[in-house]
Formats: C-alpha cells, sequence, structure tokens
C-alpha cells in the first residue's frame, strides 16, 4: 500500500524554508511574527511528518531478517520436539511386521531313555539321542489381525507428526506476528516520546514568557513518563516473545531476532466456512490419527474374537540308536511328530471378558474421534471469527478512523493558530492518532495469527481465495 508521503515532505520542505527565511532564533522574532506564531510553526515543523499512515520501518534497521518463511522452515527443520515425533513414528512403522511374523521355532537336543546303572547307549533299545523342532502355529487370522493393528497404529504415529508439525508452525507463526507487532508499537511509542519531549519545551518556554500554564508542563511531562512506562512494558514483553520464538527454532534464548520489514498490508479472502469444514475433514492429521486408533481398536477387538480359538503347536524329532535287535540287526531310528493345541476351557473369565475390554476401547476410540471433530470444527469457527472481526477492524482503522483522526489534528493545528484550541488537546489528539495506529497493528497481527490458526486447523497453508 502507498502512502501520501512525498506531500508531506513537500509540506515540510515548505514550512522548514519559511523558517529559515523568517526566523532565526526563538528571541529573535521579527514584528509581524509573534513569539506564539513561532512556537506554532516550530510545532508544525515537528508534527507534520508524523500524520502520515502508519508504514513499516525501513530496511536499515537491521542487517539480517528473519522472515516468516524463513522462520518456519528454521523450526521444521531443526525442533527437537518434532524430530521426538518423527523417530516414534519410525519405530511405529518398524512393529506391523514383527506382529505379523510367526513366533521363531524351538529347536531341542535331547538325551532320552538312558539306564542309570551305566549310562550305555546301546544296553537299552529306547536309549537314544534325539534332535527335534517345534513351531507354534496360532489359529488361521490372528497374525494378520496383530499386524493390522500394528499397522493403524504407525498410521496414526505418523499423522500425529504431521499434527505436531502443524501446531509447530502455527506457534511460529503466532509468535512472530506478536513480535511484528510489538516492534510496530514500540516505534510509536518512540514517536510518542519524540513528540512530548518537543511539547514539554515548548509549554516551559511558553510558561517562562508568560503565554503559558504551569499545568500544561506538569501534564506534558506526566503523559511522557507514561509512555516511558509503556516502552519498558512492550520491551519485556518482546524479550519474552524473542525468547519463545528462539525455543520454537531451538537457538539460544538470547539470540537477536530482527524481523523483516517486507510485509503486505492487504489481507486475503478466505474460504467460506463450510468449504473450510470439508477441507479439515479430508486432510486434517488430527482427525487421520483417531481414524486409525478406531480402526486398530477394531482390529484388536477382532483378534479377541478369533483369539476364543485355540492355537496349535506342531513338532518333529528324529532320535538316534545304538546297538543291536536279538536278531543281530541293528536297532533302526526312530522319528517322532507332535501336534498340540491350547483348550480355552475358562473362556468365559478370560476370552471372553477380553472382548469385552476391546469393544469397550473400540467405543472409547469412537467417541475420541468424534470429540476432535468437534474440537477441530470449533478451532476453524473461532479463527474464522477472530480473522473476519480483526480484518473489518483493520479495514476501519485504514480507511475510517486513522484518516478521521488525521483530519482532527490537522484541524486543530489550524484551531490552535487563532487561539481557539487549547495546545495540551491538540497534543493529545495527536497521541490519540497514535494510539490509533497502534490498535490498527494490534489488529493487524490478530488477523494474521488467526489466518496462521485457520492453516492449522484446515491442514492446509492455502485457506483463502
Amino acid at each position: 500500500m502507498n502512502y501520501p508521503r512525498n506531500r508531506l515532505r513537500s509540506s515540510c520542505s515548505i514550512i522548514n524554508a519559511w523558517i529559515a527565511t523568517h526566523l532565526t532564533c526563538y528571541r529573535c522574532v521579527p514584528v509581524r511574527l509573534t513569539r506564539q506564531r513561532a512556537l506554532i510553526i516550530a510545532f508544525l515543523a515537528f508534527v507534520l511528518p508524523g500524520l502520515a499512515f502508519p508504514v513499516t520501518p525501513g530496511k536499515e534497521s537491521a542487517p539480517h531478517h528473519l522472515s516468516l518463511d524463513d522462520a518456519v522452515a528454521i523450526a521444521i527443520e531443526g525442533h527437537p520436539g518434532l524430530a521426538e515425533m518423527r523417530s516414534r513414528a519410525e519405530a511405529m512403522a518398524a512393529i506391523p511386521s514383527q506382529a505379523g511374523a510367526l513366533p521363531d521355532p524351538m529347536v531341542s537336543l535331547n538325551a532320552l531313555n538312558f539306564p542309570t546303572d551305566g549310562f550305555d547307549r546301546d544296553q537299552e533299545a529306547m536309549t537314544q539321542l534325539q534332535i527335534g523342532i517345534e513351531q507354534s502355529l496360532p489359529f488361521p487370522g490372528k497374525l494378520e489381525l496383530k499386524e493390522q493393528a500394528a499397522e493403524f497404529d504407525a498410521g496414526a504415529a505418523a499423522s500425529s507428526v504431521e499434527e505436531t508439525r502443524l501446531r509447530l508452525v502455527y506457534q511460529v507463526k503466532q509468535t512472530w506476528w506478536q513480535i511484528f507487532y510489538l516492534d510496530r508499537a514500540l516505534e510509536i511509542v518512540s514517536r510518542n516520546q519524540d513528540l512530548l519531549r518537543q511539547f514539554v519545551q515548548i509549554t516551559q518556554t511558553r510558561y517562562k514568557v508568560g503565554e503559558g500554564l504551569q499545568q500544561e508542563v506538569l501534564l506534558a511531562q506526566v503523559e511522557l513518563s507514561r509512555l516511558l512506562d509503556r516502552q519498558i512494558a512492550l520491551e519485556g514483553l518482546r524479550r519474552e516473545q524473542v525468547a519463545r520464538l528462539n525455543a520454537l527454532l531451538d537457538r539460544s534464548a538470547g539470540t537477536p531476532v530482527e524481523l523483516s520489514d517486507q510485509i503486505d498490508q492487504e489481507l486475503p479472502l478466505i474460504l467460506p466456512e463450510a468449504q473450510l469444514f470439508a477441507l479439515a475433514e479430508a486432510s486434517r492429521p488430527s482427525l487421520a490419527q483417531k481414524r486409525q486408533e478406531v480402526e486398530a481398536a477394531r482390529s484388536r477387538r477382532d483378534y479377541a474374537k478369533r483369539n476364543r480359538y485355540p492355537d496349535f503347536k506342531l513338532g518333529a524329532a528324529y532320535g538316534f540308536r545304538d546297538g543291536r535287535n536279538p536278531d543281530g540287526s541293528s536297532r533302526a531310528d526312530l522319528a517322532t511328530i507332535r501336534l498340540g493345541m491350547s483348550l480355552p476351557l475358562y473362556a468365559a473369565r478370560k476370552q471372553d471378558k477380553a472382548v469385552d475390554q476391546r469393544n469397550s476401547e473400540l467405543l472409547q476410540n469412537q467417541y475420541a474421534l468424534q470429540d476432535e471433530w468437534g474440537k477441530v470444527q470449533a478451532e476453524i469457527s473461532a479463527a474464522f471469527a477472530d480473522y473476519r472481526r480483526a480484518g473489518e477492524q483493520v479495514q476501519l482503522f485504514r480507511t475510517g478512523i486513522i484518516p478521521q483522526a488525521r483530519q482532527s489534528v490537522a484541524s486543530m493545528l489550524s484551531g490552535y493558530q487563532v487561539n481557539k484550541v487549547d495546545f495540551l488537546n491538540l497534543v493529545q489528539a495527536q497521541i490519540t492518532l497514535y494510539n490509533y495506529e497502534t490498535r490498527y497493528w494490534k489488529s493487524f497481527s490478530e488477523a494474521n495469527q488467526a489466518l496462521a490458526r485457520l492453516g492449522a486447523a484446515v491442514s492446509e497453508e492455502v485457506v483463502h481465495e
């Protein structure tokens, strides 16, 4: 947005030239120029440059600016909390293949039926050295259900990573815009302080020559002290926000932060609320996470039902025998095959209760999904309302209140020249203008924070038309 700075510079140049021509010092005022008018002109020369609409600071404020996009990129790349969630998701992704694999087989080496009187291998016909293998076999379908539940858990963990990323991006944007507002507020307070210092000088001079009142000097000094208190509070808030932003960027808390001054002050037109709901329902990671948890709970419920059926155990062994039979032939080796099966004799107290447990867990996760969807809708509605409110305030300040306040100050300046407006009221009008500028930047910052909150709630970087 362009502001009429050129006309103000031109006006100030004319005033400065006029002062250079007609006014050399306060006590050497020509006869045709009263001391009061000299004060007016000096005040005009000081105040007029401040009547412009608020603009962002110049690029010379810092050599290195942290843009919003850079802050987001740094946070995503190095934030330890996000890295922790990624590592957890990677660990969860390695579980399904483990859950779906058969139990490891058991290999055995046995010495059977050795006589205790001599431990001879060929003394008894049943003595043998045996090697065997045994494999547990869950009832068909059980392993698939366990693997399926683990896959859903892994999917939920992956969705939680994306949800954490969205939250991190929102926190970075929110903090960045908070610092942006505090910087604008500090600039406005600084301009107020310069104005009040000039006012104190003028009122003191008028009081000394008998044209002003002492209370004007005192009130100006009180107002200046209030601005100094405001500056201290704002600087304290900025330090807090800078420390928070540095923590989000995984940097030292004391790292200086200077924000970029290239800011587009035009707010976008966001999508309708119903369309935002549809986008969130389709892509919000927290909803995807809850859906995966529901499916995992359903798979565990089905596994509990299948657990009523028996598991099996299959084994085979081969026994080596020494010695000879009574007819002189060598003793034959022996082969063994075993098949075992579990008996769910306590199903009423064990398997059936497990099914009841898994049914309750499934209901719990279904209710959690409904609750999360309600929270997402509430987030979208609140952010949508905040954005509209802040956007309307920005437009009102930009096109209505601030231009009117500027006209009011200009009118008071004209009235003061003919002694129809009190000098203190004139300065109060200028301070009111600066306060409106502060509220403008606060509303602008809140609108962008609401836009960032909408992006996090919808899981879309672009939520505007």
